[in-house]
């Protein structure tokens, strides 16, 4: 599902239990606050068990299905009179079997939890650090005398082990009583007014995407150190340019050729020359990324937004680009992308002009540090410097607006990004051929 996706929320079973599926055929329907898709299926069988309803959250790595396959049940001509027969399982046999390793681990963990009652103290203690306790024979009033390093004073599997290991070199013989220091006083959340419904009133209840799309956007402002850069440009060359070559570029190559591909194929050569705009930040380090992978949004017709990635999109040439806006665009709003098409954004262009705005301050797309806004394209009369005097005439003109995060990208990088592409578009040769 991609590195940064860590759940799905099933939305519809393909298969009932009995059905027989095959190599690659889609067994359910999952979705993710980015794209709805299909699992498939890795092996050939019958469904035993579907472990998870529709609506149920799931995280990757856990098990939707049960599939009995009869990779194990083939028996050979020579085999004893016994293995021959031997009944094949049923079913439910396969199941329990496949179950019983899971349910033996339980046991043991839930047998050596249970073993320390509950904290008199009301403290709390992961499995983990009770189930240390009670091997090494450490008793609930040790645990009690510990202090702990984790949030809230919790003790941590690192602080327990460090105890057992001063325990047995004499360093200790029970833990120091942990002294209570008093605790600033927790700013108070914010009081909710509840809005007042009349009877003409309609309530309609957020969609799924649109419940984790907020919470994304409200995670990436707490996130990051918001800060915008502004700048217009001069794309007259490039629209006239286009308005000659677009009949001939559909014609030879079947694509329709609009302003987003010349511009995404600018901002790829421009991340090139400012790799520091193409990182991401783990705790205190920064990871530079090596791909220049560009996110596309796109509305969907529901009006929410999703963010197809051209990936390595700075070895793509114009056509190259083309074909890939296109098509990402196009299956964007049939809802036909892939998981993997959506993953591993480096940096991220949304086009506010084609809603009719002039520019916009976009949040920046989690765990990216910058995103870019391109506003709309607007004649405008413009000073003209010539080599007989300046001026005037109507120019086409656009602002593009550059949201980065202040603790990574300062200002001087954040305006010379935007400074650099605006030279790149306004130097466009508007008798080149494509």
């Amino acid at each position: 599902m991609g590195e940064s996706v860590a759940e799905a929320t099933i939305t519809s079973w393909l298969k009932e239990v009995g059905d027989t599926i095959e190599l690659d055929e889609a067994i359910v329907e999952i979705a993710t606050d980015k794209v709805d898709s299909e699992v498939p299926s890795e092996v050939e069988g019958v469904l035993v068990e579907r472990l998870f309803n529709v609506d149920d959250v799931v995280e990757v790595g856990q098990t939707l299905a049960i599939i009995e396959t009869d990779a194990a049940g083939t028996v050979d001509e020579d085999a004893t009179p016994a293995a021959k027969e031997a009944p094949a399982p049923t079913p439910a046999e396969v199941k329990e079997q496949a179950l019983e390793p899971i349910a033996a681990v339980e046991q043991t963990v839930a047998a050596a939890v249970t073993e320390i009652k509950s904290s008199p103290s009301g403290k709390f203690y992961s499995p983990l650090v009770k189930n240390i306790a009670q091997k090494e024979g450490i008793s609930l009033d040790e645990l009690e005398a510990l202090n702990g390093t984790g949030k809230d004073g919790r003790v941590t599997k690192n602080d327990i082990l460090g105890y057992i290991e001063n325990r047995s070199n004499g360093g200790v013989a029970k833990p120091a009583v942990k002294t209570e220091t008093p605790q600033p006083k927790q700013a108070a959340a914010p009081k909710v007014t509840p809005i007042t419904v009349s009877g003409e009133d309609e309530i309609v209840e957020m969609t799924r995407m649109g419940k984790l799309v907020s919470k994304h956007m409200v995670d990436s402002v707490q996130t990051s150190a918001h800060v915008q850069s502004f700048i217009e440009i001069d794309v007259t060359n490039i629209v006239k340019w286009r308005d000659k070559v677009k009949n001939a570029f559909l014609e030879r190559e079947g694509e329709k050729l609009t302003f987003t591909p010349i511009f995404m194929q600018a901002v790829a050569a421009t991340i090139k020359k400012f790799p520091l705009i193409n990182i991401s930040v783990q705790g205190d380090s920064i990871i530079k990324k090596k791909n220049i992978n560009l996110g596309m949004a796109a509305a969907l017709p529901d009006g929410n937004l999703i963010v197809p990635v051209i990936k390595n999109a700075d070895q793509l040439n114009l056509v190259g680009m083309t074909r890939q806006v296109n098509d990402l665009a196009n299956r964007a709003r049939a809802n036909q992308l892939k998981p993997d098409e959506i993953q591993d954004g480096t940096y991220t262009v949304t086009n506010v002009g084609s809603f009719g705005s002039i520019m916009g301050t976009p949040i920046i797309n989690q765990p990216q540090v910058a995103i870019l806004a391109l506003g709309t394209i607007r004649k405008m009369p413009a000073v003209i410097e010539t080599l007989d005097g300046d001026f005037i005439g109507i120019r086409h003109k656009m602002f593009v607006s550059h949201s980065y995060d202040h603790r990574v990208v300062n200002g001087a990088l954040g305006g010379m990004f935007i400074k650099s592409l605006k030279e790149t578009l306004e130097a466009w040769d508007a008798h080149q051929d494509f």
